[in-house]
């Protein structure tokens, strides 16, 4: 996987710098006109056709009552997507941009719907507290079913993707495979998820630390020592793999994707464990109410476009910076130039 190729960076700012508006005025909007011009390597970005894919799976270790919820809301929810009464799906509606549910591992079968992708690779993973989350080549389906479904899209045309996912417990998976990642303690990655008071949050990050104990003393590995591979499939989840592998198609096809939340900064974190230049081609939409998806956005040193207190997950997030997104195309495309308006004082 290649780098977004910086030969047209020149350019490209002196095309922002000349637009009629004091240098850096439209701040992080000439950011992400930058950063979407050198991804499809033009002067003239376009994010008309984008596409939002939520992936859903459940996890064994609700088993350990790390949620407020129970696991049945995991499928309940996924057939509120696909009616179209969840946020995700509203929001989409309102900006006309497509909305897909992939089911990665629900634990229940779901009927078939035009919006609906069938790529399940289990009921479930299993309770990380107590074994590994799954096999190798659970893993290679879960992965596999995001760089399908990434393949689909933008074999469709589709020049901007957007990542959401859905399964109760996933905060849980999300901050254990955090802490496995870059070391914090699971005591700093755990956070409130759907809902959990202090003692809540405390349980998890004892359940987090009891797992990632288990998982060393499996492997014979320090957590710091273990690849992709086995973190995947000691404490991973298929719904936080899927987004994974479709992040790194989406990049391995220089197509420029949306990061949600927390959950699905973790997959990326995870994708750039696998294929550190991925993070070229990620736009990270909002900075969510999960405390350490703070700690998560420094380490990767992003820059989100939006600070709402969000914590729902589903791809909220980043169907509503799509607006922004596409101003920032708006306005390095249709916007006058000083030379263009006869504007005196061109940079």
């Amino acid at each position: 996987m290649q780098a977004p190729s910086v030969v047209i960076a020149a350019e490209l700012q002196r095309k922002i710098d000349n637009k009629t508006k004091p240098l850096g005025a439209l701040g992080e909007l000439e950011s992400i006109a930058f950063q979407l011009g050198k991804i499809q390597q033009t002067l003239t970005p376009d994010v008309s056709k984008p596409k939002m894919i939520v992936f859903a799976a459940d996890h064994g270790v609700v088993a350990q009552g790390i949620s407020l919820f129970p696991q049945e809301v995991t499928p309940q929810m996924v057939m509120n997507f696909l009616m179209g009464g969840a946020a995700v799906s509203v929001f989409c509606a309102q900006h006309n941009v497509p909305l897909r549910v992939v089911d990665v591992g629900v634990n229940a079968e779901l009927d078939a719907h035009p919006l609906l992708g069938s790529r399940k690779v289990a009921f479930a993973s299993k309770d990380f507290s107590q074994q590994a989350a799954m096999t190798t080549e659970q893993l290679e389906q879960a992965l596999q079913a995001g760089v399908d479904e990434a393949n689909l899209a933008i074999d469709d045309g589709v020049n901007l993707l957007m990542f959401g996912e859905m399964g109760i417990g996933n905060t849980c998976v999300s901050s254990c495979m955090m802490t496995a990642l870059i070391g914090v303690s699971a005591i700093d990655s755990a956070g409130r998820g759907t809902g959990l008071d202090s003692a809540g949050v405390s349980h998890k990050a004892q359940v987090i630390e009891q797992a990632l104990q288990r998982a060393e003393q499996e492997t014979g590995q320090i957590m710091a020592d273990w690849s992709a591979q086995t973190l995947a499939e000691q404490v991973g989840g298929f719904e936080i793999l899927a987004m994974a592998g479709a992040m790194l198609q989406s990049a391995q096809r220089q197509t420029a994707f949306v990061v949600d939340g927390f959950i699905c900064s973790v997959a990326l974190l995870f994708a750039q464990k696998v294929a550190p230049n991925v993070r070229d081609y990620a736009i990270f939409a909002h900075q969510s109410n999960e405390k350490a998806h703070k700690v998560l956005l420094d380490h990767l040193q992003a820059e989100p476009m939006l600070s709402l207190d969000l914590r729902l997950g589903e791809g909220s997030g980043a169907i509503l910076a799509y607006p922004l997104m596409n101003s920032a195309c708006v306005f390095l495309n249709k916007m006058a130039s000083f030379e263009s308006a006869g504007v005196s004082g061109a940079p």
